[in-house]
């Protein structure tokens, strides 16, 4: 049986060890944003705080809107840098899995 869906998940805790990380976890390039995923939401609302990655801004440009790129292809990417990102949070022990962010 599947769970009713409730209210997205919120941590600034959560988000402020996002922006801990230095670096794109695709790209390398320093200077991050926490790029929520942009689909499997509501209208105007983001989803889950735990699912947003470590993007630079041209990433989160790319992943966006980019044209070179299928839905399927910036969907797939942007999934990547979410569980790269999870998992470099967990490496730099900013979260855990017991507790959360």
């Amino acid at each position: 049986m599947l769970a009713q869906r409730s209210q997205p998940y919120r941590s600034r805790k959560w988000l402020a060890a996002v922006h801990q990380i230095e670096c794109c976890v695709l790209c390398g390039k320093y200077g991050i944003q926490a790029a929520h995923r942009n689909f499997g939401k509501g209208m105007s609302q983001k989803t889950d705080d735990c699912l947003c990655a470590a993007l630079c801004d041209e990433c989160h440009r790319q992943i966006d809107n980019g044209g070179d790129l299928t839905r399927e292809e910036r969907r797939a990417l942007l999934d990547r840098a979410i569980c790269d990102t999870i998992a470099q949070l967990a490496r730099m022990g900013l979260i855990d899995a017991k507790e959360g962010a």
